[in-house]
């Protein structure tokens, strides 16, 4: 089982990471997209149990918010 899809995301992580820390816009905006871009490719090649296990992890995180907005 290649590893490639852990390499493409901890480099997506650290660029954003990067342009987080940075101050100047340009810096910051490439290295936001080049990180999005390279966490789209690396969970696109991250096997299917993973991805299953990440979508069903963001769906719990993400339930409660959506109730606090259907009741507020």
């Amino acid at each position: 089982m290649s590893v490639t899809y852990l390499v493409l995301l901890a480099v997506g992580l650290v660029v954003i990471w990067f342009g987080l820390k940075t101050k100047d816009d340009v810096l910051m905006i490439g290295a936001a997209i080049t990180g999005a871009l390279l966490l789209i490719w690396g969970f696109a090649l991250t096997p299917f149990q993973l991805q299953l296990i990440v979508e069903i992890l963001i769906v719990v995180a993400v339930f409660p918010i959506c109730l606090k907005c259907l009741r507020g």
